[in-house]
């Protein structure tokens, strides 16, 4: 078997050898909870020389927290939707399960109706959940009604009106704004001056902050902004592929590239310009964000972001923990960067 190194621990992490060197060392300049993150890390690659007290602090952390947190609600809409959300799930649930902690699903409706009200488990009295990890939803008055719930909560992503108000519990959000500012400045490098954006920017943080990435470069190199190459108002979550249908049919004129807030958002593109290739009067790039291997038909074929949703399911579960330990903390905003793939 190969001799596990520094090195490997640092990739898997995406950090450098000299961080994880500093936390076996125990020297300055490295967080407590990256520090906790490298020794597991360690462990779970086998790695032969992981510190007496990084051992003991990881044999003893179920202790720690077993008596204060059983059971964790994670707040979901369409769980089933893509194999972005269960990669991220699934890490999430095996963190905690170190920890002798329960995840408990609990089903929301991307949509709210008049006559919603939250499930009982989440307002019950009782005490039946510790608390709460939302994940995937982004009805702002669903929202709404967790953000106002009493108990400890991680959001992952929000949307953008819950993001100007006051929200009571921390955020994770996928760094958007400086990746798609590199990802159109290399479309820009490569010759492309009429540039599109496709994605509703209304729907999540994350797309918004995507969004002004792709503004700001633009404007950086003094590109127009044209209105008719864009498509960023509210779209109906289930009506994706028919709105886009709609206004790429509805096209004049063609950029040379769309910049697509995800890889959802571009594989609907690839179908019609695939299907309806006489609309289209010159090749047309797409690039994407979030790698997902499930789009066939632009999976490995267009420049996207690779988000690390194993390391992100991690870090909601530690976020939330620290949060049940430290209620009284200042609520924290964390920006988790994917790398670009070109």
């Amino acid at each position: 078997m190969e001799k596990i190194t520094m090195q490997d621990i640092a990739d898997a992490l995406n950090i450098s050898r000299v961080t994880v060197s500093k936390a076996f060392n125990n020297q300055s300049g490295v967080s407590d909870s990256l520090r906790e993150l490298i020794f597991e890390k360690a462990r779970e690659l086998g790695y032969a020389k992981v510190p007496y007290l990084a051992m003991e602090q990881i044999q003893t952390k179920a202790q720690r927290y077993e008596s204060s947190i059983h059971t964790v609600s994670l707040v979901v809409s369409r769980p089933d939707s893509a194999v972005f959300w269960t990669g991220i799930i699934h890490r999430m649930a095996q963190e905690l399960s170190g920890y002798n902690i329960n995840l408990m699903y609990t089903y929301v409706p991307s949509v709210c109706t008049k006559d919603f009200s939250l499930p009982p488990i989440l307002t019950s009295s009782t005490g039946s959940i510790d608390g709460i990890i939302v994940l995937n939803v982004y009805d702002s008055q669903i929202l709404g009604m967790v953000n106002d719930l009493a108990l400890p909560k991680v959001f992952l992503d929000t949307s953008p009106s819950l993001y100007r108000l006051q929200l009571n519990g921390d955020l994770v959000l996928i760094e958007g704004y400086r990746t798609e500012y590199e990802i159109t400045e290399n479309l820009i490098q490569s010759g492309h001056t009429h540039i599109g954006f496709l994605g509703d920017i209304y729907y999540a943080q994350t797309n918004l902050e995507r969004y002004r990435g792709y503004c700001a470069c633009m404007q950086a190199h003094r590109l127009d902004i044209r209105e008719e190459y864009c498509l960023t108002g509210s779209i109906g979550i289930f009506s994706y592929g028919k709105e886009l249908s709609d206004f790429l049919n509805g096209l004049s004129e063609w950029p040379t590239a769309f910049v697509c807030v995800s890889d959802f958002v571009a594989h609907f593109v690839k179908q019609y310009l695939d299907e309806n290739p006489q609309r289209v009067p010159h090749p047309v790039i797409l690039t994407g964000f979030d790698n997902s291997e499930e789009y066939t038909n632009v999976a490995g074929r267009i420049i996207t972001a690779n988000v690390p949703t194993s390391l992100l399911g991690k870090r909601l579960a530690m976020q939330l923990l620290f949060r049940t330990q430290h209620p009284e903390a200042p609520f924290e905003l964390t920006f988790v960067r994917p790398t670009i793939i070109f």
